[in-house]
């Protein structure tokens, strides 16, 4: 029936496919992990566990003997990230209410979603795209994009921003499975390659319990805010991803806008921080939805904008080459 292949062809499909089978399911039938108890409930709501062992998984596939330009290039796009993501995080908490925005259009936004959205780039459509568009050491640069997932950097920039309050402890669990998996990935090479299948394999488990926590209504409500929220990701981390990856990564800033989407990862950030920080209980499902729609839309544009920006980036080095030859 060549269903892998059909879910391919969608950008981000491998994730975003369980994830709106597991909202139909869920908006639907909401009782039915109850209802079958056991390991079905487990399959459809256990998030926390699944996200773990990925993780480990991930942690596991990160290998320590990178090459200098690669650790180079993908430290500035992951810091830049970073850093843009922690000044809106701070600007949109002076902005925003506490609790976020629960009514009109831009229900559903809040400084948990913002961050969410923005902090993490999609390590996989980031390296698709270099394999057309850059080098080889461009390409490799998503080594440490992986470090970027899971919620530990939204803990730091919602904890800094002064939204939320974590203890110290609960940052060490955040990234204690990433640490095992690294090391004992870096310690046996059998192991790393034995662990690092489990990356993909794990995407549509999170994907799917994820989706179980989701109503389509919801999803519904907040689509053209979601599209808003995609857009902004773009335009606000792509100039100064561009910008750093031209000046301080030495490169002609595709990557750069390469980087500029939101992770798949991402739609469980809201999730996550809501079982660490029970204030977020209730924002959670429609930073979720939003955050999700953020997805699709960034896998759908960056991948056309980078292109674009690739070819003129090309055309412009082209034109100095000859003027410098003149």
């Amino acid at each position: 029936m060549n269903i892998k292949k059909r879910i391919d062809k969608i950008p981000g499909g491998l994730m975003l496919v369980p994830l709106f089978a597991g909202a139909m399911l869920n908006t639907f039938f909401p009782g039915t992990g109850a209802y079958f108890g056991t390991f079905t409930n487990g399959l459809m709501h256990g998030v926390l566990p699944i996200l773990a062992v990925w993780f480990f998984c991930i942690g596991a596939s990160i290998s320590f003997k990178a090459t200098g330009t690669v650790l180079k290039k993908s430290g500035v796009l992951v810091v830049t990230k970073i850093l843009v993501a922690w000044c809106v995080g701070m600007i949109a908490a002076q902005l925003l209410p506490a609790g976020g925005i629960t009514t009109g259009f831009f229900a559903g936004f809040s400084v948990l979603t913002i961050v969410a959205a923005m902090d993490m780039t999609n390590g996989g459509l980031y390296a698709s795209i270099m394999n057309q568009y850059g080098t080889k050491e461009e390409e490799g640069a998503f080594i440490l994009m992986s470090v970027e997932s899971g919620p530990l950097v939204t803990m730091l920039i919602l904890g800094t921003s002064g939204v939320a309050t974590f203890q110290p402890h609960l940052f060490v669990g955040a990234l204690l499975p990433f640490i095992v998996g690294f090391i004992l990935g870096n310690l046996d090479k059998d192991l790393k390659e034995f662990f690092t299948a489990g990356v993909v394999i794990m995407i549509p488990f999170f994907g799917f319990a994820l989706g179980n926590g989701i109503d389509l209504r919801v999803l519904l409500e907040t689509g053209f805010a979601g599209v808003l929220l995609g857009v902004g990701v773009i335009i606000i981390t792509g100039i100064p991803l561009i910008l750093a990856d031209k000046y301080i990564g030495k490169g002609d800033g595709t990557a750069g806008i390469a980087a500029s989407s939101t992770a798949g990862a991402a739609v469980a950030t809201p999730f996550l921080i809501a079982e660490m920080a029970p204030e977020f209980k209730e924002i959670a499902p429609m930073a979720s939805a939003l955050v999700a729609t953020s997805i699709v839309v960034t896998s759908i544009l960056v991948p056309i904008v980078t292109a674009y920006y690739s070819k003129w980036a090309k055309s412009k080095k082209v034109g100095k080459t000859y003027e410098e030859q003149c």
